[in-house]
């Protein structure tokens, strides 16, 4: 039996945050991972770049079924200072667009200045070590095939089940189940969406075409790229509103974001009379997207040949083209995991379970969700760091 004030399951973001912020505070930290490297979502984050934060992270823009639960971490450790961190290992970033910061270089940067900081606060940091039971007595204690750990306090940053291939799993939602913590019934976010036959039947050809777009879910939309993809959709902004679609749901697409489609559409036929639609929809639309629609979906023939009402219903399809998604390209393709351990049973304070002393989650593995751009590390740097200072 080895001892450690703080016993931290799981060698990712929030994991190595929490510990480096424990070890400053003179505490002795045992971090272990079921895996033989650390940070593999960090290196594979960004492309390979790691969008390890959003200059314009706000509560409002993360998901929860207690949606201030995220106000209290998110504000105590925010960009700013992660920020400080990067500026202060001298890792040179660069912001790509609406706020989301990159390194110039690396990703390994990030998860090496990580690395560094638990190196200096002695951090111990265990890795292929696989967990066969946690328990609780007067300290957790945590067996596992290289040895068994106690510790009166244990933090639970093993992630959800998304990106399977990566090691993810559900384990997270095991243990809080054993400890009597409920759970929001995880599902894939940011994630691609598969559509029917029927709306696949135009999608296919257009596999790898990209459109600047809006997506829109009840109240919520988007405008970035969406992407055709040989199952459905993709890109950005489809990512974006999947985290807010349920199945059977519609989601609606401008593809002519900014533009009366239907006004433009009349005034082309006086402007352009001889002019196929197809030709007049590529002013507005990629050529294989506008070539699509026309020929499978719009009526046919030169301008001057088709009625207002006719070019007022192929404006309001450029604008207002619904989609119901069949479903999603699940877990193997999400790059995060909606739902997970109830933050109704944790303090948003300090991330420790109300009614097990000494038990917190972190990350990922709780029910928070921030949007696509850097917001999910942000949440895995404030929940690490909160979680860091009360262990």
């Amino acid at each position: 039996m080895q001892s450690f004030d703080v016993i931290i399951l799981g060698a990712g973001a929030a994991g190595l945050m929490c510990a480096l912020t424990a070890a400053k505070r003179g505490r002795r930290v045992l971090v272990l991972d079921h895996a033989d490297k650390p940070g593999a979502k960090i290196l594979i984050a960004g492309g390979g770049r790691c969008n390890f934060t959003n200059l314009e992270c706000a509560p409002e823009r993360f998901l929860s079924e207690n949606p201030h639960f995220a106000k209290s971490a998110l504000s105590r450790y925010t960009q700013f200072d992660f920020l400080e961190m990067v500026t202060r290992h001298r890792i040179p970033y660069h912001e790509k667009k609406l706020g989301q910061l990159f390194c110039d270089d690396t990703a390994l940067r990030i998860l090496r200045m990580l690395l560094d900081e638990c190196h200096d606060g002695a951090v111990d940091i265990r890795l292929s070590h696989r967990i066969s039971d946690v328990a609780r007595g007067d300290a957790f204690r945590v067996v596992t095939d290289k040895g068994v750990f106690e510790a009166p306090a244990l933090v639970v940053a093993t992630g959800g089940p998304s990106i399977p291939k990566m090691g993810a799993t559900g384990f997270a939602y095991d243990l809080a189940r054993r400890f009597g913590l409920p759970v929001v019934t995880p599902r894939p976010a940011l994630v691609p969406l598969t559509v029917a036959e029927d709306d696949l039947t135009l999608m296919r050809p257009l596999s790898g075409v990209s459109a600047d777009a809006t997506a829109a879910c009840g109240r919520t939309a988007f405008r970035e790229n969406i992407l055709f993809t040989h199952r459905g959709l993709s890109g950005p902004a489809i990512l974006q509103i999947s985290s807010y679609w349920r199945p059977g749901e519609a989601i609606t697409l401008d593809i002519a974001p900014g533009t009366d489609a239907a006004a433009h559409l009349i005034g082309r036929k006086q402007a352009r009379p001889k002019a196929e639609l197809k030709t007049v929809l590529a002013e507005l639309l990629p050529t294989r997207l506008a070539q699509a629609l026309a020929e499978q979906r719009l009526p046919q023939g030169a301008m001057a040949t088709l009625t207002d009402k006719a070019l007022r219903a192929a404006g309001d399809q450029l604008n207002r083209w619904q989609v119901v998604p069949s479903g999603t390209e699940g877990f193997a393709k999400a790059e995060v995991t909606a739902g997970g351990i109830d933050t109704r049973a944790l303090s948003s304070r300090t991330m420790e379970a109300r009614e097990v002393p000494g038990l917190f989650v972190i990350g990922e593995a709780v029910d928070v969700t921030g949007w696509l751009g850097g917001y999910n590390f942000q949440w895995a740097w404030s929940s690490g760091w909160v979680a860091g200072q009360a262990v």
